[in-house]
């Protein structure tokens, strides 16, 4: 895998104040070491507290721990508060918490089903509408909400997954709509077999898990920093007249599917 850290611009988020979940580990943690990097002061959000702090710690005084569960409607409105009490402001909301169940459509449970909504979508809800007045005060402001692939090109054993993605993109391009004329730019990305914790519980190690990826052009799997550096642009003034956007970062593997045995496959040696 690559280090996508090597184009940090060190005053391109100078002073914007961003709120990030599910920043613990994995994407978050990426985005808010990213974003901090960039200048920015990140409000880093989770429900695992021990890991969140000790996050916060690694990545010094521009980020700052809060508890948060995306599904808890008094936590979204303390979060806001305590931010613009702290900074004065809300530029960025990355909705990047979320939760992956394997199961069929036929023997999910009900409640297995419920969680993933409430996380996956309700969650984003609930945070655009926790900071929607803020940013429209200020008449300025960046949504960034965390789609999949699975919104694009769905596969066996995350009919669920898939589902709340795909609603995730619907309300993303709604609220692109509804907010660009009041300053507020909301897109989505769509990542690809990016190696975090929720998809390598197991912690193999890069040369592991790109064999599990070699159906992909890339023929490897992804870095949370590379899946940083993309909603780096989105959240800021590079991307500034992105609004609606749906940014695929997955290495190729939407692109389409590979016919073995014939020419351009990555093992072809006709």
């Amino acid at each position: 895998m690559t280090n996508a850290t090597n184009n940090i611009q060190p005053d391109l988020l100078k002073d914007q104040v961003a709120i990030v979940t599910g920043a613990a580990r994995g994407i978050g943690k990426a985005i808010a070491a990213d974003f901090s990097a960039c200048g920015a002061n990140v409000m880093a959000t989770d429900v695992l507290d021990d890991e969140l702090t000790k996050t916060a710690n690694e990545l010094g005084d521009a980020v700052t721990a809060k508890r948060l569960d995306v599904t808890q409607e008094d936590d979204w409105k303390k979060v806001v508060t305590e931010t613009v009490e702290q900074h004065g402001r809300i530029d960025i909301l990355v909705n990047n918490a979320g939760v992956l169940l394997f199961d069929t459509v036929e023997s999910m449970p009900l409640e297995q089903f419920r969680m993933m909504f409430d996380i996956n979508v309700t969650g984003c809800f609930m945070g655009m509408q926790a900071v929607i007045p803020v940013m429209k005060k200020a008449k300025y402001g960046a949504i960034v909400n965390f789609s999949s692939t699975a919104a694009i090109l769905p596969n066996n054993a995350t009919g669920v997954y898939a589902a709340s993605k795909y609603a995730l993109r619907g309300l993303t391009r709604s609220a692109a709509l509804e907010l660009g004329p009041h300053g507020i730019r909301v897109n989505s990305i769509h990542p690809g077999g990016v190696n975090t914790p929720m998809t390598n519980p197991e912690n193999l190690p890069d040369d592991e898990v790109n064999q599990r990826y070699l159906f992909v052009p890339q023929q490897r799997g992804c870095d949370p920093a590379e899946i940083a550096a993309s909603v780096r642009f989105l959240a800021s003034s590079q991307g500034s007249y992105c609004n609606g956007t749906e940014l695929v970062v997955d290495g190729g593997m939407t692109a389409g599917l590979y016919f073995p045995n014939l020419p351009g496959h990555p093992d072809f040696n006709g």
